[in-house]
C-alpha cells in the first residue's frame, strides 16, 4: 500500500505541474509542436498530456517500444502505428493545445485460481511496458512523448458488493453495531474476540485479554440488578430477595443505540467537480427549487459560496441575492462572465407553468468606473491598454404569479476599463424576484424581533389622500473594504440584538484642518448618510399604514456651546463617532419564546480633537500642505434590555423568610405533593396517585405502629386501670 501512494503522489504533482509549463510555453510553440511533458509514468489506466503548437493536420500513432539490452537506448521516432492494448483520444482546448489521452482496454482484475480468462490480470504486476506517442504530419514524425507504464492489479474480493438491500436490525433488541472493535475487512483484529474473521487458532493468543465494554462488543452485558450475576464477595445478604430475572432483550444498554428505521443513504462529500446537468427537472417552481432552462439545465448566475465567486451557480426561486466578486484583471478578458453577448444573456427559460419566458436584455454603459474599480497597480513603462465592453454587472429582475415566472429582465452594465498593467474589478450580481411591479420586503420577526435580523427603519411617505405610510428602509453601520478608506467604506445594515463597532479612515491634510467648519460638515454629512430614517419599527413585523407600529428616532443633538475655539493645525468638536443605543424589552411569551419589542432609539455623536502628529521623524504632514494623514470615522450600536416590571415590591418579611420559597430554599415543602397533582407529566396521573396513596398508607402505618402511638396507648391502658 505504501509502494501505490508514494507512485501516486509523483502523478498529482507532475499534472499540476503539466498545466504550469501549458500557460507558459504556449507563447513559443506557435510553429512546431511540442509535447508536455515529453515523458511519463503511468501508474493507473488513464494517462492525459498536452500537445502545444501548430497542430492542423496532425495525427497520433502509438505504438511499443522496447529499450535495447547493450545500450538501454530507445529507437528514433516513427510513424508507424502498432495494435496494442491501449486506446488514445485527442481534445482540441484551444488554437494551439490539443489534450491527449490514453485509456488502458483491459481489466485490471487479479486472475483468481485456476481461472482461465485472459482478460484478467495473471500476475500483481499486471502491465509493465513502455510506449511512445508519436505527433506526425504525413508519415514525418514532428514530435514524441515516451510513457513508462507500471501498473499493478486491483485487489476485489471474490464476493464483492452486489445490489441486494442491506437489511438493518430492529435496535430495540439488537445493535446495529455488535463488533464495533472490528476494524479491518477480512481481517483478524488483536483482542476483537467478537470479530468473526479471527480463527479459533487466533483467539487462543488473546481469548484472555479480550477489549471490553461496548467497544469489545460486549454492547449487552448483563445488569447488576440481574440473579445471573450474584457472587459471593460483592453481593449483599438482601440480594437473593431483590434480583431480577428478565431476557437479555429487556437490557437498558440497548437504550444507547439510536432506534432508527431503514432510511435513503445520501451521497457523502466529493472533491469532484459538481455536474450542473439535471437528470429531473420540476414542472412547478416552489420556494428554494431551482430555476431551469429550455434544455433542462440549471439556469446560473455568478453568486458567492464559501467566500469565493461561483461562474455558473444555480438561481433558486424567489430567492433574491447581491452579491460582488473581486477579480485581478492582467489582460483583457475574453471569456463570460466578463466578457458577455446580449445574445448569450438572452437564453429561453422554463416558467414552471409549462411554458417557457426568454430573457429580455438592456444595455447600459457606464464611464464612471469608481464603483467598480477600487485599486490600479501600473508599472511607468508599461503602455495603457484599453478593454472595452467589460461586464461590469447583471442585474436580473424576475417576474412571478403563482408558481410560475411571467418574465425576466435583465440590466448588463457594461464599461471601458483601461490596464496599465494591472485592475482590481469588482463586478455586481444581483437577482430580485417581483410580484407584480412590488419586491417583497422581509420581515425581522413574528411579532417581536428576532435576534440577527436587520432593524427594520422607515420613513415618512404623504400619500395622495393626505394619509402617511411609511417607506422601509435600514439603519447603518460603517463597512470597510480593504483599504479601509471611507471613500470606498460599504454600509452593513443593524441586526437586532448584536453589539457592533466599526469604522473606517478618513484622509486629512493641514489645509482641511484650517477650515473646521468645512470639515466638521463634511463629517456629519458622512456619518448621517449611515442613518436616513426617522422612525424604528417596534416589532419584527410592522405595518406601514398603522403609526402606531413605529417609534421615533431622538436625536441627540451637539451642543455649540462644546465647539472650543481652534488653535493652528486643530479642530475641535469633530463627530467622529455615531453612537446608537437601541432600548428593548420583553411584552409577552409565544410559544414558550420571548417576544421582544424595540421601545427607544437615540443617535448621538461624540465628538474629538483632531490635529496633525508630526513625531517620529515624518514632519511632512505639517511642512506640506497637501499632505495627509488618516484619522478615524467610528459607529457602534448597543442593545439594552430593559426589566420586566414583575410586580409591586416585596416586603421585609418575605425578603428575609425564605423557608416556604422554593427559589432560595434546598427544601421546597409547597411541593412536598406535587408527583400527586395534575402538573407532574413524568407518568400517568393514575400510577402517580395510587403510588401516593401507597405512600400515605405506609405513613399511617409507621406512625401507628411507631413510638409515638406506642406511648399513646400505654399511656391509655394506665390510665384505664
Amino acid at each position: 500500500m505504501a509502494n501505490v501512494v508514494h507512485e501516486l503522489l509523483p502523478s498529482f504533482y507532475s499534472r499540476h505541474f503539466i498545466c504550469f509549463l501549458l500557460f507558459i510555453s504556449l507563447a513559443d510553440t506557435q510553429n512546431t509542436v511540442v509535447f508536455q511533458p515529453s515523458y511519463l509514468t503511468a501508474t493507473g489506466p488513464t494517462v492525459t498530456t498536452f500537445l502545444l503548437g501548430n497542430t492542423s493536420d496532425i495525427s497520433l500513432n502509438l505504438r511499443t517500444v522496447y529499450p535495447s539490452n547493450i545500450t538501454g537506448s530507445i529507437d528514433p521516432q516513427s510513424c508507424d502505428a502498432e495494435v496494442t492494448q491501449w486506446v488514445i483520444t485527442q481534445e482540441q482546448v484551444g488554437k494551439t493545445a490539443v489534450r491527449v489521452q490514453l485509456r488502458l482496454d483491459k481489466n485490471l482484475r487479479l486472475c483468481g485460481d485456476n481461472e482461465t480468462d485472459t482478460g484478467c490480470c495473471q500476475k500483481p504486476l499486471c502491465v509493465l511496458e513502455t510506449l511512445q506517442v508519436s505527433a506526425c504530419v504525413g508519415s514525418t514524425a514532428q514530435a514524441s512523448l515516451l510513457i513508462q507504464a507500471k501498473i499493478y492489479a486491483l485487489s476485489v474480493p471474490a464476493n464483492a458488493g452486489s445490489d441486494n438491500k442491506t437489511v438493518i436490525p430492529n435496535q430495540v433488541y439488537q445493535p446495529l453495531g455488535p463488533c464495533p472493535c472490528d476494524l479491518t475487512l477480512r481481517k483478524c483484529d488483536i483482542r476483537c474476540c467478537c470479530d468473526k474473521d479471527c480463527s479459533t487458532e487466533d483467539l487462543k493468543l488473546f481469548e484472555s485479554h479480550c477489549l471490553p465494554g461496548p467497544f469489545g462488543g460486549q454492547v449487552s452485558p448483563a445488569a447488576d440488578y440481574q440473579c445471573s450475576v450474584q457472587t459471593s464477595e460483592n453481593s449483599p445478604d438482601w440480594f437473593p430477595f431483590l434480583c431480577v430475572n428478565s431476557p437479555p432483550e429487556n437490557n437498558p444498554y440497548l437504550g444507547l443505540f439510536y432506534q432508527g428505521y431503514t432510511i435513503t443513504p445520501k451521497p457523502g462529500p466529493s472533491f469532484q467537480s459538481p455536474v450542473l446537468s439535471s437528470s429531473a427537472p420540476v414542472n412547478v417552481y416552489r420556494q428554494g427549487s431551482p430555476i431551469f432552462t429550455l434544455n433542462d439545465q440549471y439556469f446560473t448566475i455568478p453568486q458567492r459560496a464559501l467566500g469565493h465567486c461561483l461562474k455558473n451557480a444555480p438561481v433558486a426561486f424567489l430567492k433574491d441575492f447581491e452579491v460582488k466578486c473581486v477579480t485581478l484583471l492582467q489582460s483583457c478578458p475574453t471569456g463570460s462572465p466578463l466578457q458577455t453577448l446580449p445574445t448569450d444573456l438572452g437564453i429561453q427559460v422554463k416558467n414552471g407553468q409549462g411554458g417557457d419566458v426568454t430573457v429580455d436584455v438592456i444595455d447600459e454603459v457606464t464611464f464612471d468606473l469608481s464603483q467598480f474599480i477600487s485599486s490600479t497597480y501600473a508599472v511607468v513603462s508599461s503602455e495603457a491598454q484599453l478593454c472595452e465592453n467589460v461586464t461590469l454587472a447583471l442585474d436580473y429582475k424576475f417576474y412571478w404569479k403563482g408558481n410560475g415566472i411571467t418574465s425576466i429582465n435583465l440590466t448588463r452594465t457594461v464599461g471601458t476599463v483601461t490596464l496599465n498593467d494591472s485592475v482590481v474589478l469588482t463586478t455586481r450580481y444581483s437577482a430580485v424576484f417581483l410580484n407584480g411591479e412590488f419586491m417583497g420586503e422581509p420581515n425581522s420577526g413574528n411579532p417581536g424581533y428576532q435576534v440577527g435580523r436587520p432593524v427594520i427603519a422607515g420613513t415618512v411617505d404623504t400619500l395622495e389622500n393626505n394619509t402617511s405610510s411609511i417607506d422601509r428602509t435600514s439603519i447603518h453601520l460603517w463597512e470597510p473594504m480593504s483599504d479601509g478608506l471611507c471613500s470606498t467604506a460599504e454600509k452593513k445594515p443593524i441586526l437586532f440584538g448584536e453589539n457592533s463597532t466599526s469604522g473606517c479612515l478618513l484622509p486629512v491634510n493641514q489645509q482641511n484642518l484650517t477650515q473646521c467648519n468645512l470639515l466638521r460638515e463634511a463629517v456629519t454629512s458622512l456619518q448621517a448618510a449611515l442613518n436616513t430614517a426617522t422612525y424604528i419599527a417596534k416589532s419584527g413585523n410592522p405595518d406601514a399604514l398603522t403609526m402606531a407600529d413605529w417609534v421615533n428616532i431622538e436625536f441627540v443633538t451637539m451642543n455649540s456651546s462644546t465647539i472650543m475655539e481652534n488653535t493652528t493645525g486643530s479642530c475641535t468638536a469633530i463627530p467622529s463617532h455615531l453612537q446608537i443605543h437601541v432600548w428593548s424589552l420583553i411584552t409577552g411569551m409565544l410559544d414558550g419564546k420571548p417576544q421582544r419589542e424595540i421601545h427607544t432609539v437615540q443617535v448621538s455623536y461624540g465628538l474629538s480633537t483632531w490635529a496633525l502628529v508630526c513625531g517620529g521623524g515624518d514632519v511632512s504632514p505639517c511642512v506640506d500642505p497637501m499632505e495627509t494623514q488618516l484619522f478615524p470615522l467610528t459607529s457602534s450600536v448597543t442593545f439594552i434590555d430593559i426589566p420586566i416590571n414583575t410586580g409591586p415590591p416585596k416586603t421585609r418579611f418575605q425578603i428575609n423568610f425564605t423557608e416556604y420559597d422554593c427559589n432560595r430554599n434546598d427544601v421546597c415543602w409547597p411541593e412536598l405533593a406535587f408527583p400527586i397533582t395534575k402538573y407532574y407529566t413524568g407518568e400517568p396521573y393514575s400510577q402517580s396517585l395510587a403510588k401516593g396513596l401507597i405512600l400515605v398508607f405506609f405513613f399511617i402505618t409507621a406512625s401507628v405502629l411507631g413510638t409515638p402511638w406506642r406511648q399513646i396507648r400505654q399511656a391509655w391502658n394506665s390510665a384505664s386501670s
